[in-house]
């Protein structure tokens, strides 16, 4: 499958191969034997296929100290690189002077939001007093109000209107006494026992008992038919009208109580937010500075820029989440990579590396590719639009004491091992007219090309061991049609 999937890019990369040939002399063959100066003999054998890549080195597991600070911030203490740290140090300080400033105006704003919340509660609590008092005032109020309406019916009224009777009777009693003084009066008269005068004393008397009889009766008829309704509604409307007093007082209690625990949970929602943004200014002031989390020696952390690597350094200005530092911990180094697009195909999970560390001449360290991202590094666009590299880490196995985070490397990632193929130098094939062709004896001979590494490509069919292939085209072979659009 790597075969048929790489078989398109060897036609670019001969064609490419194909412009520095006059920097070549000569040709290795597969064994190390030298060939002619001009051309090179077809090999037959094994044949290596692999990628070559420069990275780092770096520790599989390490502490991360990053930048927890929001927004962007400026670092203005970085311990050194390479320094050997206990676990609890001072490794970094950022800049936290605009939180400070903050700091302060938010303990004013805190202090006045609770002093705030404490007011009303205070208004509801004085509130919750206020509505008792107003509802057991407008319930005594209605109890006074029965209490005047059933003293009227049952007390007062049947009291007035035995006092109309008891008068009408004493003025009837007091009539009938003058009626009788007055007949004798009359009788004694006409024999000559009184004077005309006081027989007429007599008849004003009976008159004015008369009249006052008459006066005690319509005392009696206005009592019942006017005083009696009047003062009844009266004292009925004042129950009702108690009632609704009652009952307005309630509502108005309601509204009120709910008015202030509404102001009260407004208030201690706004405290409690206030006083968390100040617990939050707090804690963001004392990441300000960063401690180490383990013991061991630190590591630069390095930012991908625009154009290349940024090294964080002091006065350099971070974001939140960036990390700074890493402390290295023991239990396997990795090799970290680019891998250009053009060689992506190649490389998958799994496959065999050689690993060469420059710090450690003559060893070299077998790994394994772990992983290789789908998508490519945004950071190096910049500097290039047109260039797509995609980060990749290679495993390495075992435990190398001499190995440290930073070293840089040369990683080999084993793609294929062919056992038994024929191969020529990559130079010696060319594109003409869209066919891929080498020249034998002068002759175009078109071949079928396969794997390929950085020097050699498998020949499927065309050529045969032994044959003498040429390193660089013929003089006309510019002019005889060959496609510029396929290089």
């Amino acid at each position: 499958m790597i075969r048929s999937l790489l078989k398109s890019k060897i036609t670019i990369v001969a064609c490419v191969s194909a412009l520095a040939i006059f920097a070549f002399s000569s040709f290795s063959k597969g064994s190390g034997d030298e060939s002619e100066a001009y051309g090179a003999e077809v090999q037959r054998g094994p044949l290596l296929i692999s990628v070559l890549q420069r990275g780092t080195m770096s520790s599989k597991n390490s502490s991360k100290v990053k930048s927890e600070l929001e927004g962007d911030s400026q670092v203005l203490y970085l311990i050194d690189e390479g320094t050997t740290v206990a676990k609890g140090d001072l490794v970094a300080e950022l800049d936290a002077s605009k939180l400070v400033e903050r700091r302060i105006e938010q303990v004013i704003t805190s202090e006045a939001a609770t002093a705030n919340y404490v007011n009303t509660q205070q208004e509801y609590s004085i509130q919750e007093s206020q509505n008792k008092s107003d509802i057991s005032k407008a319930e005594l109020e209605l109890s006074f109000a029965k209490i005047d309406l059933e003293k009227y019916i049952e007390g007062d009224w049947p009291q007035q209107l035995q006092g109309a009777d008891e008068s009408i009777e004493l003025a009837k009693e007091e009539l009938a006494q003058a009626q009788d003084k007055l007949e004798w009066s009359v009788k004694l008269s006409d024999k000559g026992f009184l004077t005309r005068t006081e027989l007429e004393s007599d008849q004003l008397q009976h008159n004015r008992m008369t009249i006052l009889l008459q006066q005690q009766l319509r005392a009696k008829n206005l009592l019942e038919e006017y005083d009696n309704p009047k003062q009844l509604a009266m004292l009925q409307s004042a129950v009702v009208e108690a009632d609704s007093e009652l009952a307005r007082v309630k509502l108005q209690a309601q509204a009120y109580i709910v008015n202030k625990d509404s102001a009260r949970i407004a208030a201690r929602s706004r405290s409690k937010l206030e006083g968390e943004k100040l617990l939050k200014l707090e804690s963001q002031i004392s990441k300000a500075k960063l401690y180490a989390p383990d013991d061991g020696i630190i590591v630069y952390a390095r930012a991908q820029g625009r154009r290349s690597e940024e090294i964080i350094e002091e006065g350099t200005m971070v974001r939140e989440r960036q990390e700074l530092l890493s402390i290295p911990k023991r239990g396997g180094m990795m090799a970290e990579i680019s891998l250009h697009e053009s060689v992506l195909k190649k490389v998958q999970e799994g496959q065999e590396c050689r690993v060469m560390v420059d710090a450690l001449p003559g060893v070299t360290l077998k790994g394994q590719v772990e992983f290789v991202a789908l998508l490519p590094d945004k950071g190096s666009w910049w500097a290039n639009p047109n260039l797509r590299l995609f980060p990749t880490r290679v495993s390495i196995e075992g435990d190398e004491q001499n190995v440290a985070s930073g070293m840089s490397c040369s990683v080999e990632i084993i793609v294929a091992e062919l056992e038994d193929v024929v191969y020529i130098p990559l130079q010696s094939a060319f594109v003409r007219d869209g066919k891929t062709v080498c020249f034998v004896d002068g002759v175009a001979v078109e071949i079928e090309l396969g794997l390929s590494n950085e020097k050699w490509v498998e020949v499927i069919s065309g050529v045969s061991a032994g044959d003498i292939v040429a390193l660089s085209p013929p003089d006309d072979f510019l002019q005889s049609g060959y496609n510029s659009e396929q290089e």
